[in-house]
């Protein structure tokens, strides 16, 4: 069994040379390295930076970037059901129904819930 891997192995070695060595190791020796101070200052969005890049951001922001992000995904979920539902209601249509309406309400419960607790407030 562990023979049958064997090609894979020697592809994913050869992959890894190819990517460390070969390339990035090539340009590294053979590219022009030409450093100026305006290559080595930092840029962020056309603007020279300002203050510390250590600074602290309120708790609140990643709260909020981390409820977009959950219920963003579960959102995902509601195209694929929709895009497959004229195939479903020929044979479990009502069940496939109450079970979107049932993931829906989920939602809205942690939604409501989240707004209650005061995470979506923006000081």
């Amino acid at each position: 069994m562990p023979v049958d891997f064997l090609p894979l192995f020697v592809y994913l070695l050869l992959v890894v040379a190819i990517g460390a060595g070969g390339i990035v190791g090539l340009s590294r020796l053979i590219g022009p390295r030409r450093d100026t101070a305006e290559k080595l200052s930092p840029y962020e969005c056309g603007v020279p930076p300002v203050g510390d890049a250590r600074e602290k951001f309120p708790m609140r922001y990643y709260v909020i970037g981390m409820l977009f992000i959950l219920f963003d995904v579960e959102i995902i979920f509601l195209y694929p059901w929709a895009v497959i539902y004229k195939n479903l209601n020929e044979h479990f249509g009502l069940l496939a129904l109450a079970e979107m309406a049932i993931f829906v309400l989920v939602l809205l419960v942690g939604y409501l819930y989240v707004w209650r607790k005061g995470a979506l407030e923006w000081e």
